[in-house]
């Protein structure tokens, strides 16, 4: 079965463009599915014996999305399989998706987030880099990923505007506020090392993911009590953000990069929270 797993991953890689991250977790699935099925030809593998697996992985007690992820990639795999003509029937046609849990995202407050843009100070090289990286995920709203794989001709400081990849290797443009301009120019303006990589770590080479979240984790402990709270929160604020102040929500979604305007509506939940707790406390008759 490896070599059809290997096949499938170089086709969700060359045709469609699938990230390595989701590449990366797929063929972790299929390969705990290949040694489950070691002793069973791929030709008998059949909706019971799918059945059969799903009900082995519950019992690792893996996370409701972890499953849903596994679940899809067999999915996905079987699909490829029976498109090809290397099975007869697609046994996996049937598996239904458990239903996940929604959970409202946690985001910064205006009074926060203030404070924890204003933490990053001094005269290092490092504390005006870390200042620009915090800025620009707020100001932009774009994930960590996307952040650390931008380049110095990505960003329009004159433009107030930056070109950043995001899943699927989608290219979109997203606007940069005054702000984070100002702190990209100080950043850029004070750093000697020439690169064309717009955030380097203290080596001279490009800042790893983990290596922002590192950061981003180090600044927001000093203002949030909620201590698992994860890089991805300023995008989660940025949304909520715009929303409260009257953005649309296909505007957000554009900005987000969200392909489904679905994913986005999560945070319509968070807005309508606020309004009646204001409904609440300014109705005569709340």
């Amino acid at each position: 079965m490896d070599r059809y797993i290997d096949k499938f991953l170089t086709y969700l890689e060359v045709e469609k463009n699938y990230s390595g991250h989701t590449i990366i977790n797929y063929g972790i699935d299929l390969r705990e599915f290949a040694r489950f099925a070691a002793s069973t030809s791929l030709e008998k593998i059949d909706y019971l014996f799918l059945r059969r697996f799903l009900a082995h992985i519950r019992t690792k007690q893996y996370l409701p999305r972890t499953l849903t992820r596994k679940l899809s990639a067999l999915r996905s795999f079987f699909k490829f399989l029976h498109r090809e003509g290397h099975i007869r029937s697609n046994p996996a046609v049937l598996l239904m998706s458990p239903k996940r849990e929604k959970r409202l995202p946690k985001f910064l407050t205006e009074e926060e987030v203030t404070k924890f843009l204003e933490i990053p100070r001094g005269d290092n090289l490092m504390g005006k880099r870390d200042r620009a990286i915090l800025e620009t995920l707020y100001s932009a709203g774009i994930r960590v990923s996307e952040l650390v794989g931008l380049n110095v001709e990505h960003v329009d400081l004159i433009g107030n505007i930056a070109k950043v990849s995001g899943k699927g290797k989608k290219e979109r443009l997203v606007p940069l506020g005054s702000k984070a301009v100002e702190a990209i120019k100080d950043y850029l303006d004070n750093r000697k090392k020439d690169s064309n990589t717009l955030f380097l770590n203290k080596n001279g080479t490009r800042l790893s993911s983990r290596s922002v979240g590192t950061i981003v984790h180090k600044y927001i402990k000093l203002v949030s009590a909620t201590q698992d709270i994860s890089p991805h929160v300023l995008r989660h604020t940025f949304a909520t953000h715009l929303l409260n102040r009257g953005a649309d929500l296909r505007s957000v979604q554009e900005l987000l990069g969200h392909v489904n305007l679905s994913t986005t509506q999560i945070y319509t939940h968070v807005t309508t929270d606020r309004l009646k707790k204001v409904y609440d406390q300014a109705h005569p008759r709340a």
